[in-house]
């Protein structure tokens, strides 16, 4: 009997313990799921006779060596910061370690020790990253078995509300973490494009966007992620002319949301006086210019040129910016402020859906001829709990769990699931939960 045991239980969760739940029997498993908060844990385990649940605190050391050494594999759910201590303590332990988080460099810095050790960390088993790694090598890595040279790749992914619960002017729902939809794109956003370095800071990030259509879900708008430049190296195509990733939202979101950049609505560097007791037309009118006898709609529109387009008012209006309601955070910043609006306004409701999307663009030079290949997948979520982002940020990591297990994936050290190995039958099992990539190749000129 293998114990799994699964350190946090939160919304993306539920697709992954249930997998392994299903799958304990056939392969002799015991799933022990701990959290903070044990009643959200045995929610989770749900009764079944191959899981129990616990509480767990990464801060009390005692069960965090006691947790991490009674069991054979460790899955961390946790929040992205406390993955550095699970890694360290897997380490010590000799026990192997995965989830579907960003490895950070502290993390990549343990490599070597966990080679030592003879434990694999496994790393960005989820969706973005994680299958977005995974859908990309196997065309890349199939490109240049082929022969080809590849000379441009894009790709592109978001979370959003399904069609048929797309019913409000943003075209969008929170369907992930709020706080970090408000503190997308901070910092500058860096790629490369035919050969040449391009930055585009924050403040002009939601002004520079493409369009595409994907599948037969219609249009989208894309801005830049952060950095592109990095997964040059993870994907083997360091020289690789144009390498661009971005986030994917509905036309005319970025216009909108603009304008809370332009005004500052989303910094989060410093709190606001007597927040509390301030409306949302007054938190507004606070990044423009004084003139009592103006209308703050009226000094918007002078101030961001965007707010003039009336449907970006609309959308501005629809969200209660201008409303004389009370705030009611204290000591608040401008993009908890603006979070807690949102939080009203895009909050999905009981009964939607929601959908992830993901595209990638590949340009190659094969015998010659240059051609383009399009993979696209988009997932929709089943309800309000067997989201789309859960499934494909659970699903991936519960199989890969599976495969490691039954002895097929043996690399130490730190391990990105940009192996064929790996990449493969995760894919292939993917396919068969409806979460699928439609390709289409196409000859340029």
């Amino acid at each position: 009997m293998k114990n799994i045991l699964i350190l946090g239980a939160g919304l993306s969760t539920i697709s992954l313990i249930d997998y392994l739940l299903k799958n304990a029997e056939e392969n002799q498993w015991e799933i022990t799921v701990g959290d903070i908060d044990e009643e959200v844990a045995r929610k989770k385990v749900n009764g079944s006779q191959y899981g129990k649940s616990m509480k767990f605190d990464i801060e009390d050391e005692g069960l965090t060596h006691k947790s991490i050494a009674a069991c054979d594999i460790v899955i961390s759910m946790l929040p992205a910061f406390m993955h550095l201590k699970v890694a360290e303590k897997c380490i010590e332990l000799k026990k192997p370690m995965l989830t579907a988080s960003y490895a950070t460099p502290e993390i990549k810095a343990l490599s070597e020790k966990a080679k030592e050790a003879g434990i694999p960390i496994m790393m960005e088993l989820g969706v973005d990253p994680g299958i977005d790694h995974m859908s990309a090598m196997n065309v890349i890595d199939r490109i240049k078995s082929e022969g080809g040279e590849i000379k441009s790749f894009y790709s592109f992914t978001g979370g959003l509300v399904a069609p048929e619960f797309d019913n409000n002017p943003w075209n969008y729902k929170f369907t992930w973490n709020p706080r970090n939809v408000v503190l997308a794109g901070n910092g500058e956003s860096k790629f490369i494009n035919a050969g040449r370095y391009k930055y585009i800071p924050y403040h002009r990030l939601f002004d520079r966007v493409m369009q595409r259509k994907i599948l037969s879900y219609g249009d989208f708008e894309v801005y830049a992620n952060r950095d592109s430049l990095g997964y040059r190296e993870i994907y083997g195509l360091e020289d690789i002319p144009s390498m661009y990733r971005g986030t994917v939202r509905r036309p005319g979101f970025s216009k909108a949301w603009n304008v809370f950049v332009r005004l500052g609505a989303t910094e989060d560097t410093y709190t606001i006086e007597d927040s509390e007791n301030m409306t949302y037309r007054q938190f507004i009118n606070l990044f423009l210019r004084f003139d009592p006898n103006m209308p703050v709609e009226i000094k918007l529109q002078q101030y961001c040129v965007n707010a003039c387009d009336p449907v970006v008012m609309e959308k501005l209006k629809w969200l209660g910016i201008f409303d004389k309601r009370k705030i009611g955070l204290k000591n608040a910043t401008p993009a908890q402020i603006l979070l807690k609006l949102l939080l009203e306004k895009w909050t999905m409701d009981p009964h939607d859906r929601d959908m992830l999307i993901m595209q990638h663009e590949f340009k190659f030079e094969v015998n010659g001829e240059e051609k383009m290949i399009i993979s696209a997948m988009v997932a929709e979520g089943k309800n309000h709990e067997e989201t789309a982002m859960a499934m494909t940020v659970g699903l991936p990591l519960a199989i890969t769990t599976k495969l490691f297990l039954q002895g097929k994936l043996k690399r130490k050290g730190l391990v990105l699931p940009i192996h064929e190995d790996i990449y493969k039958p995760v894919l292939a099992e993917l396919e068969l939960f409806g979460i699928r990539f439609e390709e289409r190749e196409y000859m340029m000129g």
